[in-house]
């Protein structure tokens, strides 16, 4: 499933603001667009990553700076409750596969990270809680991949 159906409620410690290149950005905004049309329940978390698209700073891709969770970037995260770290891809909702640790920008964890920096700690609801994940570092940003 590639929408998560809980209200996301994001916070970070050390807020910055979310960085978005112009690519993602314009692509995102199409793509919830068109969820948003044809969703016939809860569309709350939807309208989260929407309006963290509407404040996020848009840059060019040169100019994002290497500490940033962009789209396809490969990161590892702590939940601040178990230290448990894992890392994931973070994706468009058509190549999410929980299998590979491959994690859609429209589940509630991947709106969270979108455009924040590593060293920043997020939070959102979930049924019995709240769930807490430090960025701990990227692995992989495609917008400094030198080939």
């Amino acid at each position: 499933m590639s929408i998560a159906s809980h209200h996301v409620v994001i916070t970070a410690e050390n807020q910055h603001q979310v960085i978005i290149t112009a690519e993602d950005h314009q692509r995102l905004l199409q793509l919830l667009q068109r969820e948003i049309k044809e969703i016939t329940g809860c569309a709350s978390h939807l309208y989260d990553l929407l309006k963290e698209l509407h404040r996020a700073s848009v840059v060019d891709p040169a100019d994002v700076p290497r500490d940033v969770v962009t789209m396809d970037s490969v990161i590892e995260l702590t939940d601040l409750d178990s230290n448990e770290s894992e890392v994931f891809t973070l994706v468009y909702p058509d190549a999410e596969n929980a299998k590979e640790n491959m994690l859609s920008v429209f589940a509630p964890i991947g709106t969270a990270i979108l455009g924040y920096h590593v060293g920043d700690s997020v939070s959102w609801p979930v049924p019995i809680g709240v769930r807490r994940m430090k960025i701990e570092s990227i692995l992989y940003q495609p917008e400094h991949y030198q080939k």
